[in-house]
């Protein structure tokens, strides 16, 4: 099979490009999502609903490690696809061995640490009472196996980098399918309980990793390495780190932000409230799968042709993904916008002889759900300019402003509206605060967008 180069990146007209690129890594993320979704169904069915409470508890922690990796992966993978873009292709396996030296000892170093401190942990992230019988399990099986999922995260996003989607895909599926039908074996035929859900998990991650140090060790990938490439080299680690850094940030953000949303909706409704904001997080993972898919489609494109110093190409790169995402964001507002009752009917039990409690909730939900989403994903239109800026900053190797704009929406302008807002308006003041970081941040970006066109692309 003839070797499959990185050349395309800077030779394929843009939009054939970024569709090239972007349509992969959407359905990606749809199986990945789908599959937490399918996967919550059958454990909560088959094993019970303290099952599901034992996961939500052990996965936060599992996938911080694992976030580990993809942060040495967004970093290094900035710095291979400016290596390819200018013909540095030493510098992109050194880069790329450097990778895979670092996730192994932080990994593991993590993993070591984690086993030790079991119980304080599930203890610490809410696995109490019945539940830690169901999560203690589950942790120790799964913790086994994230160096290989903290690996896969590291290198799906590196065959990205090189511009070959479809195999970054694939990687991806592999995990979500693979683990649906060994939960179909371990639990339902097997009767393992939470161990088979913990082995079904742990397999899925290493059948993914198996994948990929096949494609890299084929005439697939550019990085083909070797010993000398797995030392470790002070002035890669320090810009793997500035870049990776923007990443891990983002994810501690994330989990910031869920923690405080989490009290204060508890405080002003109730569980009632928690349970309204639990679907719309679920809907911020799976409405807006398409327009992250175009922002991971961008990185290569951007980050090559910046190397390669084709900078007209990178400018229209950030038009074109910012256009193509603004009108997904759109279509997705307004799906939301004329059936939010319709959307969140879907997560809720229509099943006879529900608990008064229960039929409460569902009512409270369904009663307040539209104002809601509508205020949550009012900005979506526009949320396509402090993605691709983000992205754009740490294609390009500038750790500091891609830093900046990417913590601009949750932590400059969120925080402290979601703080404020709810002391004079209540609940609306929490739904309008997502609205208004949006719109600030997007306005931030903006201004530092044109700046930097103007100063580097022109």
């Amino acid at each position: 099979m003839a070797k499959i180069t990185s050349e395309e990146l800077g030779t394929l007209p843009i939009s054939k490009l970024l569709i090239k690129q972007s349509v992969p890594a959407s359905i990606g993320i749809l199986v990945m999502s789908l599959n937490v979704l399918v996967d919550s169904i059958f454990v909560g069915n088959w094993i019970g609903p303290l099952a599901i409470a034992a996961i939500s508890v052990v996965l936060p922690v599992t996938f911080f490690v694992a976030a580990l990796g993809m942060a040495i992966g967004v970093g290094g993978a900035s710095i291979i696809s400016r290596a390819l873009g200018a013909d540095q292709i030493e510098k992109a396996k050194q880069t790329f061995g450097n990778q895979i030296t670092l996730t192994v000892l932080v990994t593991l170093s993590m993993v070591v640490v984690g086993l030790v401190f079991t119980d304080h942990l599930i203890l610490a992230f809410g696995g109490k009472g019945a539940i830690f019988d169901f999560a203690k399990p589950f942790y120790t099986v799964v913790f086994y196996g994230v160096p290989f999922l903290a690996l896969t995260m590291m290198g799906n996003i590196v065959i990205r980098s090189e511009g070959k989607p479809k195999y970054a895909m694939i990687a991806m599926i592999i995990p979500s399918v693979s683990n649906l039908t060994l939960d179909y074996l371990f639990i339902y035929l097997f009767d393992w309980g939470m161990e088979g859900a913990a082995w079904a998990t742990t397999f899925s991650y290493f059948l993914s990793f198996v994948y990929l140090v096949y494609i890299f060790r084929s005439n697939r990938s550019e990085l083909m390495i070797g010993s000398a490439h797995f030392r470790l080299k002070s002035s890669i680690l320090k810009e793997i780190s500035s870049l990776g850094s923007v990443t891990l940030a983002r994810q501690a953000m994330v989990s910031l932000v869920v923690l405080l949303l989490n009290n204060i909706l508890f405080d002003l409704g109730g569980e009632a409230l928690v349970a309204v904001y639990a679907i719309i997080g679920r809907m911020l993972m799976f409405a807006l799968f398409p327009v992250y898919g175009i922002a991971q489609g961008f990185l290569p494109i951007a980050g090559f042709n910046y190397g390669a110093q084709k900078y007209a190409r990178v400018k229209e790169s950030i038009y074109t993904a910012i256009t193509y995402a603004s009108v997904l964001g759109t279509l997705v507002y307004l799906g939301l916008f004329l059936f939010p009752v319709e959307v969140a009917s879907l997560f809720l039990s229509s099943k006879e002889g529900l608990p008064a409690n229960e039929i409460a909730i569902n009512a409270y939900v369904l009663e307040h759900i539209a104002t809601a989403m509508r205020w949550v994903f009012a900005a979506t239109p526009v949320i396509a300019l402090p993605l691709m800026g983000g992205a754009y900053f740490q294609a390009i190797g500038k750790a500091v402003p891609a830093m900046l704009l990417t913590l601009s929406r949750q932590g400059f302008f969120f925080i402290p509206l979601v703080f404020i807002l709810p002391q004079f308006y209540g609940e609306i003041g929490v739904w309008t605060s997502f609205a208004i970081a949006d719109v600030l941040a997007t306005l931030v970006t903006w201004w530092y967008l044109r700046k930097e066109i103007r100063k580097t692309l022109s």
